[in-house]
């Protein structure tokens, strides 16, 4: 362009969005931004148009996990900005790099009640790394440098951007602008060599030794230096939800179907890039040792000692970090003894609860369970597919039913526990697998309750031609469910909403019928012949989206459990 030629707020945010290798953006468009969405496919930033701000923020939040750039969100002022909230929360508790823009109302109508008006950049704080709105459209591109750096720099999470309406339209000379380059990666940090040193030490002399590898490892790509280790050193791992496939889930030191017992012996524990928040108990008893030893390896130092007092901590990058490690294991020559007392133990639980988990999944009656469902699942659909998972029951029986064998390939409810994350999580995946390793297939499992958090973005799914299998597991409510027999006796007691358990959704609901509505194909299977059958023929189909509505029984529930899932704070 030529040097007094004059660029709108739409295209300065578009253009340096893309300045910084932003890809996608999502969002629902609307007064005040219906342009910037224009101007960032014009040039060349793929925009995907949502039909709520919650799953187009979740969206977003997963191109940043699986990419390492943050995707955008844009959404309109007021109620637009406020049901992305939690999208952008859930970012921020996830620790996934984010960018969402905002429309919000002109300036000089600040305190006159203008359309849609809300104090949209103090409320942003309480959610981002970064809320800000730019004080010119000169510092625009300065400003999402910022954003974009801040996002992905330390502990990752979402940052906010205010855009006032009369920017939008608001043309500058090109000339005046503070134009940057785009933001590298963030820097490798490593830890002290004492750190390490102390860590390999304390490892060495552990009886029980268990390694927890975190989405954090997964998030660093650390899965070679973390194989590598796992081999050399023989430890027992286990992976967080989404850290699955960092390392194959059927590695043989993987102890997932003896969680509980490794937990609650294990002398030393090392967590690579995991936190002791309420997915691990927060480290304490009953479901850990009281005089377990913690080595904590973290980029985040505000997390080290959060909860227990380590044994040993290791500020730094996850996967420079288990390369220092790997080293000095290599120096010692250090490896843990396969026939172990402790690796006995181990193994014998393993087999018992694998045992009984074959034994639910092979059972005959009618409706199916959960892990009869699973059993089918795990032997149609392809290893190497990205699994999507959110639900109660649906969510943590497929962890333990269905295998990761690479990493970022699982994608669920995670640290925030958050439900409706699943189909905009996996377009998200669907997308990224398009434009990278088209030959991947996104599965999406999905409770009925958490289908119906987002299931109108089947629309968008189908408007896209996203080839997502969704499986759709219904057991007619949350938790628990009645039958169609049960419901209607109950029914017969008065009003629904006095009458009716609240865990309880409507019987039979015909699920599948959405994605048939929209072009996609939708299967309604009972038995587990016509689950197969609609499994292989969704996985062929490479070409379009499809729903299976699997019914189970309303009461099925998870193998009796050790431990509750869900360790009380007061234990």
């Amino acid at each position: 362009m030529a040097a007094g030629e004059a660029v709108s707020g739409a295209q300065l945010v578009a253009e340096a969005l893309r300045a910084q290798n932003i890809e996608y953006m999502f969002g629902i468009v609307g007064i005040p931004i219906i342009e910037i969405a224009v101007a960032a496919q014009a040039v060349g930033i793929k925009y995907i148009g949502m039909r709520n701000e919650q799953a187009a923020c979740y969206a977003a939040s997963a191109i940043g996990y699986l990419t390492g750039r943050p995707g955008v969100c844009l959404v309109v002022s007021g109620p637009g900005f406020l049901h992305a909230l939690g999208g952008m929360a859930n970012a921020t508790v996830n620790c996934w790099p984010l960018i969402v823009i905002g429309g919000s109302s002109d300036r000089n109508q600040e305190t006159m009640g203008a359309f849609q008006e809300f104090p949209q950049v103090e409320a942003g704080r309480l959610y981002n790394k970064l809320s800000v709105r730019p004080s010119s459209l000169e510092v625009i591109p300065a400003v999402i440098e910022k954003a974009v750096r801040t996002s992905m720099y330390g502990r990752p999470g979402s940052c906010y951007i205010d855009i006032p309406g009369d920017f939008v339209n608001l043309e500058v000379n090109k000339s005046s602008v503070k134009y940057v380059e785009c933001c590298p990666p963030p820097p490798t940090s490593m830890a002290e060599h004492s750190a390490i040193s102390k860590a390999v030490s304390i490892i060495a002399h552990a009886k029980q030794p268990l390694l927890i590898i975190g989405k954090g490892a997964a998030y660093s790509h650390a899965e070679n230096n973390i194989r590598k280790l796992v081999d050399l050193c023989g430890l027992p791992f286990l992976p967080t939800p989404m850290a699955k496939g960092v390392v194959p889930d059927n590695h043989p030191n993987c102890v997932a179907a003896a969680r509980s017992t490794a937990l609650q012996h294990a002398d030393v524990v090392i967590l690579l890039g995991a936190r002791l928040n309420w997915i691990l108990h927060f480290g304490l008893p009953p479901r850990f040792r009281p005089d377990v030893k913690v080595i904590q390896i973290d980029i985040c130092a505000e997390e080290l000692g959060n909860n227990v007092r380590p044994a040993a901590v290791l500020l730094g990058d996850i996967n420079a970090v288990t390369k220092q490690l790997l080293e000095e294991f290599s120096k010692r020559l250090l490896k843990y003894p396969s026939n172990s007392e402790w690796w006995k133990k181990l193994r014998e639980k393993i087999k018992n609860n694998e045992e009984r988990s074959k034994e639910l999944a092979l059972q005959k009656s009618l409706p199916m369970n959960y892990y009869t469902v699973f059993h089918h699942i795990r032997e149609l659909i392809p290893k190497d597919s990205i699994l999507v998972s959110e639900g109660a029951n649906t969510m943590d029986i497929g962890r333990t039913m269905l295998p990761n064998y690479y990493p970022r390939q699982r994608l669920d409810a995670g640290t925030f526990g958050t439900m409706g994350v699943g189909l905009g999580f996996a377009i998200a995946a669907a997308l990224v697998a398009k434009d990278r390793t088209p030959e991947k297939r996104v599965i999406c499992i999905e409770g009925d309750s958490a289908f119906g958090f987002s299931g109108m973005e089947v629309e968008t799914i189908c408007r896209y031609n996203l080839p997502i299998v969704i499986i759709v597991v219904n057991n007619n409510g949350i938790y628990t469910g009645l039958n169609a027999d049960n419901w209607k006796e109950m029914l017969q007691y008065g009003d629904p909403a006095t009458c009716v358990p609240p865990v309880s959704l409507l019987p039979n609901s015909h699920y599948e019928e959405i994605m048939s509505a929209f072009g996609g194909k939708g299967y309604f299977v009972k038995t587990p012949e016509e689950l197969q059958k609609a499994l292989k023929a969704s996985v062929t189909d490479k070409q379009t989206p499809s729903l299976i509505n699997v019914m189970i029984d309303p009461q099925s529930d998870r193998k009796k459990q050790e431990f509750p899932w869900l360790t009380r704070s007061n234990l």
